[in-house]
């Protein structure tokens, strides 16, 4: 069963976070609790962690503008 990684709302007037970086390939195995990549919002950069273990299949750009609660990748 596939787990899917969504934009957290880190603060309380979030709405929104640009994706700024990858920090695991595609395809990748990655563990519970790594970080996968960076979120960029109006007051900070976040890393996002992994909320369960499995292979990463990204689906979101690098550049692009999310909503909170919006589908960045799933681990299967």
């Amino acid at each position: 069963m596939a787990t899917d990684v969504l934009v957290p709302k880190i603060g309380f007037s979030m709405s929104e976070a640009t994706l700024s970086e990858w920090l695991v390939a595609d395809g990748a195995e990655v563990s519970e609790g790594q970080a996968l990549c960076a979120l960029e919002s109006d007051k900070a950069v976040n890393e996002l962690e992994a909320p369960a273990s499995g292979t990463l299949r990204i689906v979101a750009e690098i550049g692009e503008v999310y909503e909170v609660g919006a589908k960045l990748a799933e681990i299967v």
